[in-house]
């Protein structure tokens, strides 16, 4: 039986470990062995939480206080008899749902093809020989071969290592690689320091190796984070609360509606059964049908206008939580800079000051001091320069077929020094060929240094030296000492500029050099002198920058979340606009001694949170959201995901994300590209401003056919709408305008408005306002019409087909006034929208139909109108449209007096 983890595999030396897991450090594991663990442990995967079944899905999307009242008024219906009436009713609740569950388990499928685009890959010794065989398939014991560039598919202790180094940046956050040796740690050894073991979720950048699996699946530190991820309680988006809220004061609306149709209608002596058919109508005219499916529509369009852009959605209703976004917590490395370490400054020792332009890995870009241009025949730059290159392990990879991109295979600090060296126009290859390396003393993580003797060019041998300035500085000789307490001011300015510094020396002779290289570095002391020093920064994105403007545009506030230095973080922060000189950072280990109270007295200064743990992520998004925010939490390493989870809105990476990021976001960018959040956020912005255009349309419809019934039933008129006409109305003529409503293009200003607060009312006051004057002006016209007609003798049959049509009318003028609040309706702008301009096509027909087809005469109880009649009807409801068209002048002249008053006190000043 295999030993169940977690053990302290870092505090066992390599051949205990190796006993443990009863396999053979120089042969592997047998095949029957793997077999039978494999069978046993299952596969080298991290579970997922389980995906719903499609009936699961279905029942979802029933979770809403309006499907409840429709369910009730289709209950009474058929209690009635009314099974047309219930029927439909039920149809439109059904169709709904098939909408919502179809549109969710295709977000699903779309992120179940993106895990399929790749597969790792390892290396193992097995039956005593190399293999390659998928990660998924690694078992505990196997023995891992590690070289620079392979992806880690396990936990595993080391047993032999070469100057290893590896890329933690998915699981610790730290974006410099860790140096890797294979002897025992003490057991109180914490994660970020055991440099003995290599962990699932990261890579190899340089160097070789040879190590046990210790642990596969959820057993790894990545499956640790993932059952935290899993724990982590997913809120409800503001949308949700909304309706939610929306919901309960309908129910109490429509009983008090129902309540007051029954009295109203017992006290004029109707009879029950009719009575209680004209109450569900009412009750049903008082809900919004449309919105359920208009709302399931509105972020299903969301959601393809996002997958256009880069996107994908795994839930639907995260489109809209965007729409309220006002925090953005975004990791650093590799979502806001580039993961690419880039050489900016170089110092020689000389005193000179050298600026390198040009970001990521292709060695373009000027080298410039005092503002001009170097040229490639500078002798102290290039002798820097190419020291880096010789007394370096990476390798600068060209664009070729597969790679359309620079890239380094090593380690990428190690890799910006050649693309430095191509920049100062240093052919790395043939120099090292001029030069090959013949001895080495590898990188030490406690040293902090490297040195490598070479020869070549018929002289003597030379020694090489690259390291922390501190460690490289107290090897070095210098004739005039000033120039090391120079060369320190010199790294403590670059530090301060958040550069990482590295300092190279090189042999001044054959003699310095020796005939080989001493077992330690203290061997080179007063052996070398300082070339120079040399500067790094992680670049920022440039469409990061240009996102981080337009979030703060938008009344968002970005924060950087990293595992880096809070030096380093602060400066890339300024740099991006995310922190000014008001704002500060805070450690993860100053973040750990404060209690709940001192947090959220600091947070709203704080725009960096550094050297922070999974833990740290998931307290800093939950204190946040204690504050009423709405957070979007954007990364893509291991280390986001619990955080990710919690937020209201998880955005992870899709091509450099691991798959736990992946799984606890609600949404997947998969062009990595940072920017598509700010489109991401404007379409969270189209799809809210939308559904209230729908409320708006909705809501005055329902009140207009409210008031009009109780108006009758107050005045002692007839009835002057049919039951099913309502229905008809409600279903019918709102429907063709509702779906189409929804998929209204961006006005042009989301980005310029604040966020929806969390708390906002789905009928704010504006909308309350709009509601008081457009709802008694359709009233008044509709009853007014059925009033005087009714009272000049005319046929009942003939009046109420009138008041029906008139109301159907209504409507159609109401759409082009929920279009914009400010804008007219008249504009041609209103040709944008060809689905809108669709849906009153197919109503005019629809409603043409219900007047003049026989069938459809006898069951909605119409009869065919004159022409003449029609025309007089349209201009009385078009005056919907002009009482409206006067507010929105009156709005518009209000702005530009405002502006025009703003600009003189300007001018003035």
């Amino acid at each position: 039986m295999l030993p169940q983890p977690p053990l302290a595999w870092h505090a066992m030396d390599a051949a205990s470990a190796v006993r443990q897991l009863g396999s053979d450090a120089a042969a592997g594991l047998s095949s029957e062995a793997a077999s039978r663990r494999l069978a046993e442990l299952g596969p080298n995967t991290v579970a997922e939480a389980a995906a719903d079944a499609a009936w699961l899905l279905l029942l979802h999307q029933f979770r809403s206080p309006l499907i409840y009242i429709l369910f009730a008024a289709a209950a009474l219906a058929g209690a009635l008899a009314h099974w047309g009436d219930a029927v439909v009713i039920l149809g439109v609740v059904l169709a709904n749902a098939l909408i919502g569950a179809f549109q969710e388990g295709r977000a699903e499928r779309s992120m179940a093809a993106l895990r399929r685009l790749s597969e790792l890959q390892a290396r193992v010794l097995r039956d005593g020989r190399e293999q390659l065989l998928a990660a998924r398939e690694l078992v505990p014991g196997d023995v891992l071969l590690l070289a620079a560039g392979d992806a880690v598919g396990a936990d595993a202790r080391l047993l032999e290592a070469s100057s290893l180094a590896a890329a933690e940046a998915a699981l610790t956050g730290e974006s410099v690689p860790v140096g890797k040796r294979a002897e025992t740690l003490p057991e109180a050894t914490g994660l970020a320091d055991r440099r003995n073991m290599v962990f699932s979720g990261t890579y190899i950048t340089a160097g070789r190796a040879r190590a046990v699996v210790t642990a596969t699946a959820e057993h790894t530190e990545v499956g640790a984070i993932a059952r935290l991820t899993r724990q982590a309680r997913e809120p409800r988006t503001p949308l949700e609360l909304r309706l939610a809220g929306f919901g309960r004061q309908l129910v109490a609306g429509a009983l008090a509606l129902f309540v007051a149709v029954m009295v109203f209608g017992r006290l004029r002596g109707l009879a029950l059964a009719d009575l209680l058919m004209v109450a569900i109508s009412q009750t049903v005219s008082m809900v919004p049908e449309g919105l359920p499916v208009a709302m399931t529509i509105a972020l299903a369009v969301g959601i393809q206008r996002m997958a256009a852009r880069g996107a994908i959605v795994r839930r639907l209703s995260a489109v809209e939580t965007l729409g309220s976004i006002t925090v953005i917590a975004s990791d650093k490395t590799g979502t806001l800079t580039r993961n690419e370490m880039t050489v900016s400054a170089l110092w020689l020792a000389g005193g000179r000051g050298i600026e390198v332009a040009g970001a990521g890995y292709a060695p373009q870009g000027s080298l410039r001091e005092g503002g001009r241009d170097l040229p490639h025949g500078d002798a102290a730059l290039r002798e820097l320069l190419g020291a880096a290159v010789l007394c370096n392990d990476a390798e600068l990879v060209a664009p070729h077929e597969g790679a359309p991109a620079w890239s380094v295979l090593g380690d990428p600090t190690e890799g910006a020094l050649l693309v430095a060296a191509g920049k100062a126009g240093i052919d790395s290859a043939s120099l090292r060929a001029r030069h090959p390396r013949v001895g080495e003393l590898p990188f030490d993580s406690d040293a902090r240094m490297m040195a490598t003797w070479h020869g070549g060019d018929g002289g003597g041998p030379r020694v090489f030296v690259k390291g922390a300035p501190e460690s490289v500085l107290r090897l070095c000789t210098a004739d005039d000492a000033r120039t090391l307490e120079a060369a320190r001011a010199a790294a403590e300015a670059m530090a301060q500029r958040a550069l990482r510094v590295l300092a190279v020396a090189a042999s001044g002779s054959t003699a310095d050099a020796g005939p080989a290289l001493p077992a330690g570095f203290d061997g080179l002391a007063a052996r070398v002198r300082l070339l120079g020093l040399i500067g790094q920064i992680d670049p920022p994105r440039d469409e990061a920058r240009d996102a981080v403007g337009a979030c703060r545009a938008a009344g968002i506030r970005p924060i950087m979340i990293t595992g880096d230095h809070k030096l380093t973080g602060m400066a890339i922060a300024r740099e991006l606009g995310i922190a000014d000189a008001r704002d500060e950072g805070i450690e993860g280990a100053e973040l750990e001694r404060m209690n709940e109270t001192e947090l959220l007295e600091r947070l709203p200064r704080v725009a960096v949170f550094a050297r922070v743990h999974p833990a740290q992520k998931l307290r800093i998004v939950e204190a946040l959201q204690s504050r009423g925010d709405v957070v979007a939490m954007t990364g893509d390493g291991v280390n986001d995901a619990p955080a990710l989870a919690r937020a209201d809105v998880g955005v992870a990476m899709g091509i450099t994300g691991t798959e736990v990021a992946k799984s606890a976001a609600k949404i997947v960018i998969t062009d990595d590209d940072f920017a598509t959040i700010v489109a991401a956020v404007e379409q969270g912005r189209v799809v809210y401003a939308n559904l209230k255009k729908v409320i708006l349309f909705l809501f005055v419809t329902s009140i207009d056919e409210v008031l009009v019934l109780l108006l009758a039933l107050l005045g002692g008129f007839a009835l002057p709408l049919a039951a099913v006409q309502i229905l008809w109305i409600n279903i019918v003529t709102e429907s063709t305008l509702t779906v189409n409503l929804v998929m209204d293009p961006p006005d042009g200003d989301e980005m310029a408005r604040a966020p929806v607060a969390r708390d906002q009312p789905l009928l704010d006051r504006a909308m309350l306002g709009r509601i008081a004057l457009l709802a008694p002006v359709a009233v008044a016209l509709t009853f007014g019409w059925f009033a005087w007609r009714l009272t000049s003798g005319l046929a009942y049959e003939l009046v109420q087909t009138e008041t029906f049509t008139l109301l159907a009318l209504c409507q159609w003028f109401n759409a082009l006034n929920c279009l914009s609040a400010s804008a007219s309706a008249l504009r041609l702008g209103v040709l944008r929208n060809r689905w809108l301009l669709a849906g009153f096509a197919l109503s005019v027909v629809l409603q043409a139909g219900v007047l003049y087809l026989p069938l459809l005469n006898r069951l909605f109880h119409t009869v065919p109108l004159p022409l003449d009649d029609l025309l007089g009807i349209a201009v009385a409801a078009s005056g919907v449209l002009w009482v409206e068209e006067l507010r929105k002048a009156w709005v518009r002249w209000r702005v530009r007096a405002a502006a025009r008053g703003a600009g003189g006190v300007a001018r003035r000043a």
